[in-house]
């Protein structure tokens, strides 16, 4: 009787491991999404420079394996000489100094229902009026799930 007892709580522990394994899950979302600038329709790419008055199409391209939810895009000044833990190339930087009438630009947006991939492209202008200098553009894309990613690049305003 008790080796009896001994093969069914055998039986029923690997029952209840294997029912709770959630890997085999479809549902369950264990991937962030994915930002990408650095493709021929990308912008801005990395030390690029933009000049004031003008108006440029910012575009990335974003994907998620379940589905997307939305975007944000911000443009803020780097005078202080900061960084972001995603950057890649580093630009060669002005000297550092106070921002007296800087360009902050933050706007979220969402991406339409059911999208697994989007390309960004939003038209913003660099007023006449803000502060020249070293700036850098971040892009943020969520998923459905809440998972988030962000990429950002030093660019210049002139």
């Amino acid at each position: 009787m008790k080796q009896k007892f001994e093969y069914i709580f055998i039986a029923f522990s690997l029952l209840l491991l294997t029912s709770c394994s959630s890997s085999d899950d479809p549902s369950v979302d264990e991937e962030r999404p994915t930002i990408n600038i650095n493709y021929s329709g990308g912008f801005p790419q990395a030390c690029e420079i933009l000049e004031r008055g003008e108006s440029y199409t910012f575009r990335a391209q974003v994907t998620d394996n379940l589905e997307l939810a939305a975007y944000s895009v911000n443009i803020h000044h780097n005078f202080d000489h900061h960084t972001h833990d995603d950057q890649g190339a580093e630009c060669e930087l002005e000297a550092t100094k106070e921002a007296v009438n800087p360009m902050i630009y933050i706007e979220n947006f969402d991406i339409p229902d059911g999208s697994t991939t989007y390309e960004i492209n939003l038209s913003i202008n660099i007023p006449d009026d803000v502060d020249p200098g070293d700036y850098h553009c971040s892009f943020s894309v969520t998923d459905e799930t809440g998972w988030q990613s962000r990429t950002s690049v030093d660019i210049k305003i002139q």
